[in-house]
């Protein structure tokens, strides 16, 4: 194939956020708008229970660590000890006195707690797009109808908002407060937060103190939907697994965020309980696998548990958009299966007797499943390609100038309502929004305000299925006709990778995401106060989806989920296939949803493995390992990977090899307040085989090796990938294997990006603002008046090392903290404030004159390779104590 730029412009949604105007006038920031917090994991050098330790020696590290810090008179205080998944405490602890405990013998490591949002997955009304054919997409009705698997026996561990206990889908009597807990179906569980708890510190109900109950109870709506994508039976709905029993552990109050380390106690629980699948619909986005949620889940896979959780919902086309290494923890832990979304089947309505897969709209009427309309269109004539910012139905329009027909309105320059009120107030008797980008659009027209509601169905399309509808109108006479009919891919974005998916790879250029499932338009269940069902949309919806699979896999299968991938040291044995293997190597890749007509794969650093195949994956009998391959840097060479296969069938088979590339993604750039991609190119890798073909013998093992050279034509900091296929020659289902790269340096990758208002800035805490100061600043160290560096971060680092220098002659005085595997910042004008309290690993130094020196290493750098750091050295300060 020709080596095409395909390159397109994402989606730019407006961000709570600094614009570039006012950035490159501030000279101060409002600290609230500084990333991390007072929250933080410290992390011991031993190990923790889950890797080989005993409690009593974890304990007596914590405790040694309790001691030193009284000793040292370090105030901090402490939330958490962790002992089986992590060793480890959580601690708040002001930015003064963190330094005094980063330096403390046996800390490893100190991590920030994240303030996790709750997902906030789109909403549409009603029960439009069906669960039923999500479960079509993935083979699970065929799992449960013609293999009899429903996952009973397999306990399945929710970490949520907690599941509605009295929800007929889960067993319950259909009326609030009256189902006991636990019960026959939701066996175990934990309220670890309270309905009041909300731990974001921007909302009206600021509220960081749990007050847990007795009952895992849901009052938010977002576990409770996910449960019921894994196991609803019961209400009128049937999820992936109905049989299962379910643990639900609840992190979130009914409304705001949660942290870090309250998920890592419910990751905790559910071990304790038993669960053997726990899925985790939650994380946090841009992480290292050595985050302390990933590295938890990590060890949960490790002791045969499958763990599942949602990859992130920081794709182009999300509410919080997003461009390369967006993937969140605990989705980028090794062995964790990290979960991308693809669009369940649309419901459609025709028009010249094609049909077209819509989404409904949030805050508007369902369409209806019969009757016509004649088509209208408030675009300019024949330009169906106008600009992004063009205003189409963003000014009132002429009244009665759309009487009774069905809108078409171009995405752009306003929003979603505007754009459905001006219809509406010009006769409207229906909208169609189509988008100005790739994907469709799920979109939301609920009124602020006394604006009035939006009382006609509004529907969202894709770009393309927008400008044939544009051009039928221009033609001549058009009827829009409503359907119950179900589409996927050509005729809507069923099937193709949502919009809002996030795109890896994790920091360490490890495979991520691994499969994916439909989360894009999913109804299910939802508490009995909110409706009792209700359509939702996000990674979110696809997780539980591969948790389910997962259940309905180890029902069938009761080992297929345990021990770890690969061979047995010193047996003569056949490879060990883990759940992740088996999804791995039967998932099924999808076409590029940027323009599937073009025949070309979505980005495997996008879909992964692609979506997840059941009956497949309970039916395999061959296997290759390892089932992901992370090519690295191609500056270092081609990458060469031995591939051992696994046959468990009486009889021998035959491959042939071969390789289909998906798209490969340019390098991250910056638009305003968020990071885009800078191109999408058919480049594809040159693969090459020891051997074209390979035989496996019956109940045999046969190895092949594979070279992987990334195309000489990508940019430099690119992304590719592809697919490595064994097809049988005979009969039998084809295995494939993914595998994604970086293209050039990895080392080239800017970390400390100059913001558009100069960070890094030397800084002062003015009450609620940091003030940018010039040299010779002087500080009392009293209080809150200490030096501050603020920082953005254009990439995830490896270490972030802080010393101080004298002034006058640039002699060393001591470090003032390192920390490692630092995620990036979330936009690009995000910051880090680190403050500095006079103290270093040498002591408290006296009043002065001193520098702050920062040094990075960059990801994957080499800590004696001087080329791999970046510094930045602050203008002179003064240490004035009174």
């Amino acid at each position: 194939m020709p080596n095409w730029n395909l390159s397109r412009k994402p989606i730019v949604l407006a961000i709570a956020a600094l614009s570039t105007a006012t950035l490159a006038m501030a000279q101060s920031v409002p600290a609230s708008e500084a990333e991390g917090s007072r929250l933080w994991f410290i992390e011991f050098a031993g190990k923790p229970v889950a890797d080989g330790a005993s409690v009593a020696a974890v304990q007596a590290e914590q405790a040694a660590f309790r001691s030193a810090a009284a000793a040292a008179k370090v105030s901090y205080q402490e939330r958490r000890a962790f002992n089986s998944l992590f060793n480890g405490l959580a601690v708040s602890v002001s930015a003064a006195e963190r330094a005094k405990l980063a330096s403390l013998t046996g800390v490893k490591a100190l991590h920030p707690i994240e303030t996790i949002q709750a997902p906030t997955p789109e909403q549409a009304a009603g029960s439009m797009i069906e669960l039923s054919r999500a479960l079509a997409l993935t083979g699970a009705n065929i799992a449960q109808n013609l293999l009899g698997l429903t996952g009973a026996g397999v306990k399945v561990g929710i970490i949520d908002s907690g599941v509605d206990i009295d929800h007929p889908a889960f067993g319950g009597s259909g009326v609030n407060g009256t189902t006991p807990f636990p019960n026959a179906r939701i066996v175990a569980g934990w309220d670890l937060v309270g309905d009041t708890y909300n731990a974001d510190s921007t909302s009206p109900t600021y509220n960081p103190i749990p007050s847990p109950d007795s009952v895992p109870d849901d009052c938010g709506g977002h576990g409770t939907h996910v449960a019921g994508i894994v196991g609803a039976n019961g209400g009128g709905l049937k999820g992936v697994a109905p049989g299962v029993t379910f643990g639900a552990y609840r992190v979130f109050g009914c409304n705001g965020s949660t942290e870090a380390d309250i998920m890592l106690e419910a990751m905790e629980r559910a071990l304790a309980d038993g669960m053997q699948v726990i899925n985790q619909s939650i994380g946090s986005g841009r992480q290292w696998p050595q985050y302390p949620t990933a590295q938890a889940a990590t060890r949960l896979a490790k002791k045969g548990v499958v763990m599942v959780a949602s990859i992130g919902n920081n794709g182009p086309g999300g509410s919080s958009p997003d461009a390369l290494y967006a993937a969140g923890a605990p989705g980028v832990g090794e062995g964790v299966i990290g979960v991308a979304s693809f669009d369940n089947a649309q419901v459609s309505f025709a028009v010249n007797g094609t049909p077209y897969g819509y989404n409904p709209s949030t805050g508007a009427p369902l369409p209806p499943t019969s009757g016509s309309l004649t088509m209208s269109k408030t675009g300019v004539a024949g330009q169906p390609t106008l600009p992004a910012t063009a205003p189409d139905a963003c000014s009132p329009l002429p009244a009665g100038s759309l009487t009774g027909t069905a809108a078409l309105i171009r995405r752009g320059a306003c929003s979603f309502y505007i754009k459905a009120a001006n219809a509406q107030a010009a006769g409207a008797a229906a909208v169609v929004l189509y988008n100005n980008a790739a994907g469709a659009i799920s979109a939301t027209v609920v009124p602020t305000g006394s604006d009035p509601a939006i009382t006609i169905p509004v529907v969202g399309i894709t770009a393309a299925q927008g400008a044939v509808l544009d051009a039928a109108i221009v033609a001549g006479a058009t009827s829009l006709n409503w359907t119950a009919n179900g589409v996927g891919f050509p005729f809507g974005t069923g099937g193709l990778i949502s919009g809002f998916s996030s795109f890896g790879l994790a920091a360490d250029l490890s495979f991520k995401p691994d499969l994916g499932a439909p989360g894009g338009g999913i109804f299910s269940a939802y508490p009995l106060e909110l409706g009792g069902g209700s359509t939702l949309s996000g990674t979110s919806m696809a997780a539980p989806h591969v948790a389910g699979a997962a259940a309905l896999i180890l029902q069938a299968l009761p080992n297929a989920g345990l021990g770890r991938e690969g061979p047995i040291v010193g047996r003569n044995a056949p490879p060990m296939i883990n759940m992740l293997t088996r999804l791995q190597n039967t998932a099924k890749p999808k076409a590029w949803s940027g323009n599937a007509n073009l025949g070309l794969l979505d980005h495997a650093f996008r879909q992964g493995a692609g979506m997840v195949d059941i009956v497949a994956a309970v039916k395999a009998q061959q296997f290759v390992l390892p089932s992901k391959i992370s090519t690295g840097e191609s500056d270092a060479g081609p990458t060469v990977q031995k591939l051992t296969l696994r046959n468990d069938a009486l009889v021998p088979v035959t491959y042939t090899l071969g390789h289909v590339a998906g798209v490969a993604a340019g390098a991250n750039t910056q638009s305003g307040t968020s990071y885009n991609i800078s191109g999408v190119f058919d480049a594809p890798a040159t693969v090459a085989f020891s051997s074209p073909n390979v035989v496996v013998p019956a109940k045999g093992v046969a190895t092949v090796t594979v070279t992987i050279t990334a195309n000489a034509s990508l940019p430099n900091r690119a992304l590719y990938g592809g697919y490595i296929t064994f097809t049988p020659q005979a009969d039998g289902a084809p295995i494939q294997v993914a595998y994604a790269g970086f293209k050039g340096d990895y080392q080239s990758t800017q970390v400390l990006t100059p913001t558009a208002n100069g960070f890094p800035w030397l800084a002062k805490l003015n009450g609620t603002s940091y003030s940018k100061q010039a040299a010779g600043a002087s500080y009392t160290m009293v209080g809150n008046d200490i030096p501050f560096v603020l920082l953005h971060l254009d990439h995830q680092l490896r270490t972030l090392k802080q010393e101080v220098l004298d002034a006058t002659t640039l002699a060393s005085r001591g470090v003032i903290s390192e920390q490692h595997y630092l995620g990036r910042s979330a936009t690009p004008t995000g910051f880090i404030a680190n403050g500095w309290n006079g103290t270093t690993n040498q002591g408290t130094l006296p009043n002065g004159s001193y520098i702050i020196k920062v040094s990075v290493l960059k990801a994957l750098g080499d800590a004696a390779n001087p080329a791999h750091w970046e510094t930045w050295s602050s203008s002179p300060l003064t240490i004035a104590r009174p």
